[in-house]
């Protein structure tokens, strides 16, 4: 396993396992019904699935592999997997958060290289965003969203910190064609709560309210953060009724907040219902399933729910006694929640 990944699932583990007793017991008590099945088959026996996102002029979906790199797409009416980008292209050897944009141009995060932005219908690499080499510690750049005017927030998960990337950057970072380093937009580091930088993992899951007003990001130890996009204003969400511990991947939908949790042994994805402004959230559902087979992010389509089943705790180090995954890597569809 590469050195790269090999440190980010240490990172995960570290705070995983702290909150595999209480995660069981809070997630059973909120327990609902559910249905998962399989939508998509991935090829490869060593794949751990970690990002998610959807073409939305195709309906295609789009996975990266958290193992080498490899980007997949799953096409309406094709239940296997085709690879879109293969492993170490453009020297990418990890693909976490993935997004597409308006333009049809698909986002995909290197933990440690930054962001490559590729061109879909011709698969080229456009432009790549690195993080800067400064910093209070080596970066984990995580998950990104994409505001409704263009521009990219990314989330960096040792650094807590969130870059950005407006679409006059891209523009300039085609022209030049060279590696562009990271803008930092938001420093989150005097509002989270106290962390050990480059050994704490907090900012994951990221998401952009849809009028553009402000973005919502998780801190994997149980907090959910919004900023403001015109003032800059941070602030931590008022939870009701549950808790955000080891959030990862979100979806914001019409007032409506799908979180995953990759809770080892208690799998869970949780339904939050957000206030107009923001600023509270409660918690309306949660599912608690192992053949959610540890998830690490969601998103909605055409009225279905895809949740990649990452396997993280299957033959990694986030759980080494955990046994093989199971063959093939899948992504499901869910009801219920």
């Amino acid at each position: 396993m590469r050195s790269t990944t090999r440190r980010r699932l240490l990172a995960l583990a570290a705070i995983a396992v702290p909150l595999l007793a209480d995660g069981t017991a809070q997630a059973a008590e909120r327990s609902a019904p559910s249905q998962v099945s399989v939508a998509y088959e991935l090829p490869g026996d060593r794949v751990y699935p970690e990002g998610i996102a959807a073409d939305p002029h195709t309906g295609d979906l789009y996975t990266g592999s958290g193992e080498d790199g490899t980007i997949f797409t799953m096409r309406p009416g094709h239940r296997v997997a085709e690879v879109f980008l293969p492993a170490g292209a453009d020297g990418r050897t990890v693909a976490l958060g993935l997004e597409v944009d308006r333009a049809r141009r698909l986002w995909a995060i290197d933990r440690s290289t930054g962001v490559a932005v590729y061109d879909i219908p011709s698969r080229r690499l456009l432009a790549r965003f690195t993080p800067p080499a400064k910093g209070k510690s080596e970066p984990l750049v995580n998950d990104l969203a994409i505001a409704p005017d263009g521009t990219a927030y990314i989330t960096d998960s040792f650094r807590t910190v969130v870059y950005r990337v407006t679409p006059w950057q891209l523009a300039r970072a085609r022209e030049r064609g060279r590696e562009t380093p990271l803008t930092p937009a938001f420093d989150l580091a005097g509002v989270v709560d106290p962390y050990e930088p480059g050994k704490t993992v907090t900012l994951n899951g990221i998401v952009a309210e849809p009028s553009g007003r402000y973005l919502l990001t998780a801190d994997m130890r149980g907090a959910l953060y919004r900023i403001d996009l015109h003032s800059g204003v941070i602030r931590k969400v008022t939870l009701r009724g549950g808790d955000m511990s080891l959030a990862d991947g979100m979806e914001l939908r019409n007032g409506k907040l799908w979180v995953a949790h990759p809770i080892i042994k208690a799998n869970a994805i949780s339904r939050w219902r957000v206030t107009a402004d923001g600023r509270a959230a409660t918690e309306e559902g949660r599912i608690t399933d192992q053949a959610l087979q540890l998830p690490t992010h969601l998103l909605h389509r055409q009225g279905r729910l895809y949740v990649v089943r990452s396997q993280l705790d299957k033959g990694s180090i986030v759980d080494p006694d955990g046994g093989p995954p199971r063959i093939p890597f899948t992504i499901a569809s869910v009801r219920g929640i």
